[in-house]
């Protein structure tokens, strides 16, 4: 079964910063849509950032101006700069392949998934 492997979480206090890396296999081709997603305890998986293999990107409200999506696509590698963390970024993060170059903010639109890193973010 192919996986991203993500890397990168952790504990910070709040108005920290964070990076995570979401490395993929070569079969996943560097053109494809990719993106981040988290989930909270007892809540639904949300969408935060995606980034076409063009480059254009696009953020969840919630992230805007705090958060940076870039890729390496010599790497074929995935980042998520996250800046000025509040208690609300809590939550385990996973990134996620398409196969297609379009992306989604829907998570059932995505074919490969990492195994997710926890973020945590104290007050």
């Amino acid at each position: 079964q192919v996986q991203l492997v993500e890397s990168g979480g952790g504990l910070v206090q709040a108005g920290g910063s964070l990076r995570l890396s979401c490395a993929a296999p070569e079969l996943i081709y560097r053109s494809y849509a990719r993106a981040w997603f988290r989930q909270a305890p007892g809540k639904e998986r949300e969408f935060v950032a995606a980034i076409r293999g063009i480059g254009t990107t696009d953020y969840a409200e919630s992230v805007k101006g705090r958060f940076i999506v870039s890729r390496d696509n010599a790497k074929n590698t995935v980042y998520l700069q996250m800046n000025s963390l509040k208690p609300e970024d809590t939550a385990v993060y996973y990134c996620a392949a398409a196969q297609t170059a379009v992306y989604s903010t829907d998570y059932q639109k995505y074919s490969y998934w990492g195994q997710g890193t926890q973020v945590t973010v104290s007050s």
